[in-house]
């Protein structure tokens, strides 16, 4: 009873169809027609009730049949066309709706070709069986064009569901980018900014006894560099943040020189686009993050220069190689290093001898 009631309440048709499907069934009237002339007949009058309360449900069924599925309602309505036809020239509007529920069949030739079947059929029966005009005409006047349009209707609207899938599946996977992207920013900036602070704060444990003014130094630079880094992290999340190489050389020349490591820079003078320049940025960092936590090294070497139409980026340092080579170019950090210059048409190079090398290829001309 529950699942009849939900039935009764519709929607009977697709929303998006508007009213209109529900105005089409005013063209039964034609039925009506033949009683200004002809005084009704109680029999009569009743199949042909009965016929219009078979046929309403046919006619609401079949906007949401498809293909196949379609095929029944679809020949029971011709059916009720043709046994009408002799009695009732209104028969006609059965075959009209017959050819407009040929847009169910969703490969166009097969509905075309069941439009054809159906007024070919029409008119071979009015020939045999010698009907009026005033069954034909509008049978074929009026079935063709409306079987054509609804068709064309249907698979304009096929296309626009299609296209709108599609268009959620680019914004689906431009999501999940982003989210890609933002992980790899936040993993660049924080795990540098907090491999840095433990550093500072071992350094002031260390100091806390001997010198009290150099370990208030270091908590000073610890608040500070924990304030830059929540800076950059809210500016990272917004997807605005931009880091300038020359920035982010003194950020790794401080963060390297409160481990007593040495930096040796060697950058080219030369217009650098702001993509790379960012893309490089970020690399740097996570060297140097890499650098802190598992090399011991006494020595960085930072080398940038320009050839022919790439710009060519040497990071190395002197320190204990990885026991594992493997595992740490599958990490997040050097993965997402290797996605963000691939993305930006570049290519990355890791090796592992004395210490770790990474050299990174950019063009000179990447796409933001």
């Amino acid at each position: 009873m529950e699942k009849f009631r939900r039935l009764l309440a519709g929607p009977w048709v697709p929303p998006y169809l508007g009213k209109a499907p529900y105005l089409w069934l005013l063209s039964l009237n034609f039925f009506v027609w033949k009683f200004f002339y002809v005084r009704p007949d109680p029999l009569e009058v009743g199949l042909l009730l009965l016929s219009v309360l078979v046929f309403v449900p046919m006619y609401f069924a079949s906007y949401w049949l498809r293909n196949r599925r379609a095929v029944p309602v679809l020949l029971a309505t011709v059916a009720l066309g043709v046994a009408w036809a002799p009695h009732n020239f209104g028969a006609s509007t059965f075959f009209i709706f017959a050819c407009a529920m040929c847009a169910a069949l969703e490969r166009p030739r097969q509905a075309y070709l069941a439009i054809g079947l159906i007024l070919g059929g029409a008119a071979l029966m009015a020939a045999l069986r010698g009907l009026p005009l005033s069954f034909l005409l509008p049978t074929l006047a009026v079935g063709a064009p409306v079987g054509i349009a609804s068709v064309m209707d249907a698979r304009v609207r096929r296309s626009a569901q299609l296209l709108l899938r599609k268009q959620e599946e680019v914004e689906h996977i431009a999501r999940i980018a982003e989210r890609e992207r933002i992980s790899r920013d936040l993993h660049d900036l924080l795990g540098h900014t907090l491999s840095l602070i433990a550093i500072k704060a071992e350094l002031a444990g260390r100091l806390l006894e001997r010198d009290t003014a150099a370990t208030a130094k270091e908590i000073k630079d610890i608040e500070t560099t924990a304030r830059h880094a929540l800076a950059e992290v809210r500016s990272a999340v917004t997807g605005y943040r931009q880091t300038g190489f020359a920035q982010e050389l003194a950020q790794a020349r401080a963060a390297l020189a409160a481990a007593d490591v040495r930096l040796e820079a060697e950058v080219q003078p030369f217009a650098m686009p702001a993509t790379a320049e960012n893309v490089l940025a970020l690399a740097l960092r996570e060297a140097v993050t890499n650098i802190l936590r598992h090399a011991n090294a006494t020595r960085c070497q930072v080398s940038v220069r320009q050839e022919g139409g790439q710009i060519v980026c040497h990071i190395s340092d002197d320190g204990r190689a990885p026991v594992d080579g493997a595992a740490l170019a599958r990490g997040n950090g050097l993965r997402g290093m290797r996605e963000r210059v691939a993305a930006a048409g570049g290519r990355l190079t890791l090796h592992a001898e004395s210490g770790l090398a990474l050299e990174l290829y950019l063009p000179m001309g990447a796409a933001a």
